[in-house]
């Protein structure tokens, strides 16, 4: 019954779903547990739901079978609940040209589901959140990142542009969106990130204790601990320690010790990539990506809190 009414949040919150709407469910032998509970959520919605179950494909960006992307066209909603990311196939794209709309949840875990997990979180409420940070950080120019675990650290954004897209919100024809979600980003300015990061629950993988990274002219100059971080980083030459991204996270239910991505999306947790910037809006490229998460964050930008200790002020 948990995992049920994780789905309808979901359903209710995500995707807006309404009663006697066309909803297809999508998911594989390893998520049958998920995609029957949003089956039995759309049915108690009043919708008369299609849960079709499809071998795990080979990696992200696997397509399902030719008939069943030809159901996904006539859906009012998609619900991906895959292993692998189905987010960037022909299919999903199709599929909201054709007015659908796609809810992605590639490695979904129960537990996102259950016990207010990070997909349970109410996602217009992340949506308002987006939205007030939106009119304040355009056309911002400094980011400076504060931790109690000793991260303190400037970045320029000047000229760059946040992205807040990340809201988890499919309400209307044609959108998609991916869960868990909740992260705003900007791509720092090439060689403007200075000071000293502390990522304490993940760097390239999850941490037992703190590593230090100290940044100078937008680069990781010196790294203590992590030492799988290093070794990925290194892989990518100079570029690969190349301050890429600086995210915020704003969901109130995603956990910091969760596995990537849910744990960049957790409220004030910093999200910071080495490496490739160009996904981010960046002009780096060099085909490594090495991602921090640091925790219990005070945020200011342009001398402004956004974040104070991990919560948003009041």
């Amino acid at each position: 019954m948990a995992l049920e009414e994780g789905a309808a949040s979901v359903l209710r919150t995500s995707a807006g779903l309404k009663a006697e709407e066309e909803v297809l469910i999508i998911a594989d032998p390893e998520r049958v547990a998920v995609g029957r509970a949003f089956f039995y959520a759309a049915a108690s919605a009043g919708c008369d739901p299609v849960f079709a179950l499809i071998g795990t494909r080979n990696g992200s960006g696997g397509e399902p079978p030719d008939f069943l992307a030809a159901a996904m066209l006539e859906a009012d909603v998609v619900l991906l609940a895959t292993t692998h990311s189905m987010t960037h196939t022909h299919a999903r794209r199709a599929a909201n040209r054709a007015g659908v709309r796609v809810v992605s949840m590639p490695a979904v875990a129960e537990a996102m589901l259950e016990g207010g997990g990070a997909l349970t979180a109410d996602h217009g409420e992340i949506q308002q959140r987006v939205r007030r940070l939106q009119r304040r950080l355009r056309g911002t120019t400094s980011v400076h990142v504060v931790t109690a675990s000793g991260t303190d650290a400037t970045f320029t954004v000047r000229g760059r542009e946040w992205n807040f897209h990340d809201t988890g919100v499919a309400a209307r024809k044609g959108e998609v969106t991916t869960l868990p979600a909740g992260e705003i980003f900007v791509a720092p300015l090439e060689g403007s990130a200075d000071g000293r990061l502390v990522p304490d629950a993940y760097f390239y993988e999850s941490l037992h204790q703190a590593a230090s990274v100290v940044l100078k002219g937008g680069y990781a100059t010196k790294v203590v601990g992590a030492e799988s971080a290093v070794l990925e980083m290194n892989r990518g030459g100079r570029e690969g320690r190349n301050v890429a991204k600086l995210g915020i996270g704003l969901n109130p239910r995603a956990r910091t010790n969760a596995s990537l991505p849910e744990a960049e999306k957790a409220l004030g947790a910093i999200h910071i990539v080495f490496g490739d910037s160009i996904p981010f809006g960046g002009r780096v490229a060099c085909a490594v990506r090495v991602d921090a998460i640091l925790t219990q964050a005070t945020v200011e930008v342009d001398g402004k809190p956004v974040i104070e200790k991990g919560r948003l002020p009041a």
